[in-house]
């Protein structure tokens, strides 16, 4: 397996072609996609024709160093869900959105506080990246906490997208958190 992360107990990898099932089932499960889509399931063909291009495209646009990620556990290599370390679209490079979506069965390990503080010290040591953001929605209580938990603080309220009003708790809006390079070594 090609890392491109390895942690205390996950690995993280680029995603190939031949991934879709993994990230269908991963979006299938009506608890993942809560805070995402109201429970709606990603539709299959969506994924392989619309999501997975994409995130194959980003690994090009990027030289490898940014994208989204699967996670696997280090030991028995389950899939676990993914990370992402990416810039805006058309974003500067040196200011990235961190963020991870993982399966039910792996909530309340740790997983997304183990990968996220990963993800942050690659970014600031290897990646020249100056400073990393994240957005939620303000009900999300478990997203934000490991945003605290990692050393990012908020900074404010975001609005959602249009195609997440629909969803409940959508009526508080969202959360951004950001760190610097700075604030992180002072941690």
């Amino acid at each position: 397996m090609d890392s491109y992360l390895v942690t205390e107990r996950l690995v993280l990898r680029r995603f190939t072609a031949d991934d879709a099932e993994l990230l269908i089932e991963l979006d299938s499960d009506p608890a993942v996609m809560r805070y995402l889509s109201g429970g709606e399931p990603t539709a299959p063909d969506v994924i392989r024709e619309r999501y997975l291009p994409n995130i194959l495209a980003g690994y090009e646009k990027w030289d490898g160093d940014f994208g989204l990620f699967a996670a696997h556990e280090k030991d028995g290599g389950a899939f676990i869900g993914w990370f992402i370390l990416r810039p805006a679209p058309d974003g500067p490079l040196d200011e990235v959105e961190l963020g991870y979506r993982l399966r039910r069965a792996s909530w309340g390990k740790g997983y997304a506080t183990e990968g996220s503080r990963g993800l942050l010290h690659k970014a600031f040591t290897q990646l020249g990246v100056r400073m990393v953001w994240a957005d939620t929605m303000t009900v999300n209580r478990g997203s934000r906490k490991i945003m605290e938990k990692v050393g990012m603080s908020f900074v404010g309220s975001v609005p959602l997208p249009a195609d997440m009003v629909m969803i409940d708790g959508a009526e508080h809006g969202g959360v951004r958190y950001e760190t610097t390079k700075e604030q992180w070594e002072r941690q």
